[in-house]
């Protein structure tokens, strides 16, 4: 496959984004059709409505590259560019009403990514990035933090609510309870992240995460400068990760929880 120029895939990412917010934000206060429900997640109809209009959109100007989403595949994700998405991240704050939700859509090349951008319909706030460029927020350059310490830090943190998740999550999320300014469990790791490069957080944390969730808000982090370390985890496209200003991590201890 020919070189892909970032800024035209960007282009068509941020049009798709925009298009799956707009969904997003009409169907807000409507009854929403439930696909699948379990104990902590809901999959909804418009998950799959949304992630079929990105998929349209970024076929009609890149056809040859394949979708990897949360949603489903299509094509060949194992290529060397493949767009990485999440149409709703989110889904359980956005079921309930809650306005704190967005679209994720990344570009990879040679699974590493080199497009990012994150769109919340609630805020009209749209963060995007492209390799070797900075991180902006509707179009103005973003930074992450300066904090240092962890007494002056918010954190964000996630977590799978199975027994062995709660058995190794809860002694270090009850430590940075005591430790941080203020813990957040928010429900959207795209945003999450998007939060963290534009300094309204100063680190995120998760246990067990998946790929689309983290593809565009890692670059966003980065480019902003700081720090997203992401370690395979067991499952597929399955990882941990703690995303922080480049100045907690350390003072966080957060590898024991994450491995």
């Amino acid at each position: 496959m020919k070189k892909i120029r970032l800024s035209e895939a960007l282009t068509v990412a941020v049009k798709a984004a925009r298009a799956a917010g707009e969904v997003m934000y009409d169907n807000w206060h409507k009854p929403k059709k439930v696909n699948h429900a379990e104990q902590h997640d809901i999959k909804l109809e418009l998950d799959v409505r949304c992630q079929a209009l990105i998929e349209k959109t970024l076929a009609a100007a890149f056809p040859e590259i394949p979708v990897l989403g949360e949603e489903g595949i299509t094509g060949d994700v194992t290529a060397e560019y493949r767009w990485v998405v999440d149409p709703i991240d989110g889904t359980v704050n956005y079921s309930l009403g809650l306005p704190h939700a967005g679209v994720s859509i990344a570009l990879q090349y040679r699974e590493q990514s080199v497009v990012g951008v994150i769109y919340d319909p609630f805020t009209d706030e749209l963060w995007s990035t492209i390799a070797g460029a900075p991180t902006k927020l509707n179009g103005k350059v973003v930074r992450v933090s300066e904090r240092d310490q962890v007494v002056d830090s918010v954190i964000a943190v996630g977590f799978s609510k199975s027994k062995s998740s709660l058995r190794i999550s809860l002694p270090h999320v009850n430590r940075l309870l005591r430790q941080a300014r203020k813990v957040r469990i928010m429900g959207s790791a795209a945003l999450e992240l998007a939060y963290v490069a534009c300094g309204r957080l100063d680190a995120y944390a998760e246990r067990r995460i998946n790929l689309w969730d983290v593809a565009a808000g890692s670059l966003l982090v980065e480019n902003a400068g700081g720090k997203c370390h992401l370690a395979p985890a067991p499952g597929l496209y399955r990882y941990a990760m703690c995303a922080d200003n480049g100045r907690l991590r350390k003072k966080l201890r957060v590898e024991a929880w994450l491995k």
